[in-house]
């Protein structure tokens, strides 16, 4: 049989009531089929009794999980082979009171927060809408009400005629049915969120190529401060940004579309998985990661994010909130308009990635478009309107900026690969079968960043691999003491 064992495939040689969690995860993920009678890698040995196990594998799934899938004999060179073909089930399926679910070619139980979460998906809901236990209406902040109150004029005009916050909250569906503060309300108007989750921030780091951190800051407040605080923070700290004057007003511009940031961050806040990690922004010197816990909607792929698609967000109540604050377009569309915005401004279309169990968009500099835009605004090209004051000056005092500029971040680059080379290469001298990924941990790096180490130490012939990926082991070719 050409098949292999993967996410939706799973071999047995025998049936066994264990084979009950395969066919729970099955249910519990994206569906699936269950092969008895052939072997884990692949070799049909066939099934004894298959008509009695015909009778017997539906009437157990059917009492123990409560699903009736197909399941059929297949005779394959004279050897019966039972094929049981299951259905994804919207409503979660327990075995023996556990929760199992399918990750590549396993079979995994659901513990802590990963089952709390998978129910509660399940449930409809989102771990945002139930009630913040012990908390009261004191935790809420009233200028962040007030703020709201000026933002949804136009599409939320009753807020400003409410003066009881615990009328509004309840407006915006934010309390529960006995009156309680909702975790959503905690998070988008609370003084500190962090009370209901110590998630509840977002990390901004700057990263050396080879992914070191240079420096890094946590965001804190509510949900609207977040977003303010967080853009303030890239616009003074992290990001460069030039400037042109309209009239006698100057305007500065970012050095990615500032807007389309801005969407972008909405955007993880409103599909983060509250139970998980914080939102993590890595700035590096041509690209942006931002990265938010929690995989896309069953339905939606990475591909339906660059055009309009359906509206799955993790935390409706999130998006209702901030789409009536008029800092979000119709549901849908965000990752489009981030698309669009950054393609508009000439940088390359941002990448999404479904990885480590939750989304990354990448934003990354297009450098002829960059250096374009740094002409424009010294005065070369006309494009932009208003008078710049002494563009001839300005123009060769951003040269010599920039040439400066860059001659220290490559000495800085530098400096930081020879620093980086060496660690790898002290790790590899104490234990020459470390893996990638455990040096990646070890120095807290990412496991690309170890890559290219790794390659440019074998290409100048300081390290070499003796014997295959797995169970092999590393030689450092010139002998130094690490």
């Amino acid at each position: 049989m050409n098949l292999h064992e993967n996410q939706r495939i799973e071999f047995k040689e025998s049936w066994q009531d264990d084979c009950l969690k395969t066919v729970a995860a099955f249910a519990n993920t994206d569906g699936g089929i269950l092969y008895i009678g052939i072997s884990d890698d692949g070799k049909e040995v066939g099934v004894k009794d298959s008509k009695k196990l015909l009778e017997v594998i539906p009437n157990k799934i059917r009492d123990l999980l409560g699903i009736t899938p197909k399941v059929r004999v297949k005779n394959k060179d004279g050897k019966d082979i039972i094929q049981i073909e299951v259905d994804y089930s919207p409503a979660p399926i327990s075995y023996h009171g556990k929760f199992y679910v399918r990750s590549g070619s396993n079979t995994l139980e659901l513990k802590g927060n990963e089952l709390a979460q998978f129910l509660i998906s399940n449930s409809g809901s989102s771990w945002v809408d139930y009630e913040a236990e012990g908390l009261s209406m004191k935790e809420i902040d009233i200028p962040t009400i007030e703020s709201f109150k000026r933002l949804s004029l136009k599409r939320f005009p009753l807020a400003a005629t409410v003066k009881k916050t615990e009328i509004l909250l309840e407006k915006l569906n934010l309390l529960t049915d006995k009156g309680k503060l909702k975790r959503a309300a905690v998070l988008l108007f609370g003084k500190n969120p962090k009370k209901i989750t110590v998630s509840a921030i977002i990390k901004i780091g700057k990263f050396s190529d080879e992914g070191f951190v240079q420096t890094s800051d946590d965001v804190e407040g509510n949900l609207f401060q977040q977003v303010d605080n967080a853009m303030t923070i890239l616009r003074t700290k992290y990001l460069l940004s030039t400037f042109k004057y309209e009239g006698v007003y100057r305007k500065d511009i970012l050095e990615y579309p500032e807007e389309a940031l801005r969407e972008a961050i909405i955007n993880s806040i409103i599909h983060k998985d509250y139970l998980g990690p914080h939102i993590q922004m890595r700035i590096y010197q041509n690209m942006i990661d931002l990265w938010n816990q929690g995989p896309l909607p069953k339905g939606i792929s990475i591909a339906d994010l660059k055009r309009v698609h359906k509206s799955v967000p993790r935390n409706r109540i999130l998006a209702e909130t901030f789409f009536k604050a008029g800092l979000i377009e119709g549901w849908g569309q965000g990752t489009l308009k981030i698309t669009e915005d950054f393609v508009a401004a000439g940088f390359p279309p941002p990448k999404f990635k479904e990885q480590f169990g939750g989304v990354s968009v990448f934003f990354y500099k297009n450098e002829i478009t960059h250096d374009a835009q740094k002409k424009r605004l010294s005065g070369k090209t006309g494009e932009l309107k208003g008078e710049s004051v002494n563009a001839s000056s300005l123009k060769d005092s951003a040269k010599t900026v920039q040439k400066s500029r860059e001659e220290s971040r490559e000495e800085s680059r530098e400096e930081s690969r020879e620093k980086s080379r060496e660690k790898v290469l002290r790790i590899l001298s104490a234990n020459p079968e470390s893996t990638i990924s455990e040096i990646a941990q070890s120095l807290d790096m990412s496991t690309a960043g170890i890559e290219k180490i790794i390659g440019r130490l074998k290409d100048s012939g300081d390290l070499i691999r003796v014997g295959p990926d797995k169970g092999g082991h590393w030689e450092l070719v010139k002998k130094t003491n690490y």
